[in-house]
């Protein structure tokens, strides 16, 4: 949930930066789709449940990786999220 909270906040709160816009509204997309998909999962029983922790971690493990690859100054693309981000923002 921390991912896409902070992205939303970033987005809405930065006034003169596109690259902080670009990385709050992309991380807003990203793990909000992915906190959609680990709500359904929590809904699917046995299976569901079993991939859960799984999916937590990966999640997690994908947000540490992206905060320092942007913290290092890198604009990340990523499949179908970037494409959508752009769109929004022109």
């Amino acid at each position: 949930m921390l991912g896409w909270v902070s992205g939303l906040a970033l987005f809405l709160l930065e006034k003169d930066s596109k690259l902080v816009k670009f990385h709050g509204l992309q991380s807003a997309v990203l793990f909000g789709g992915l906190h959609i998909i680990s709500m359904i999962l929590g809904m699917i029983p046995v299976i569901g449940w079993a991939l859960l922790p799984f999916f937590g971690i990966a999640t997690f493990v994908l947000w540490l990786v992206l905060v320092v690859k942007t913290y290092q100054g890198s604009k990340i693309t990523l499949p179908i999220v970037t494409d959508f981000v752009n769109k929004q923002l022109k």
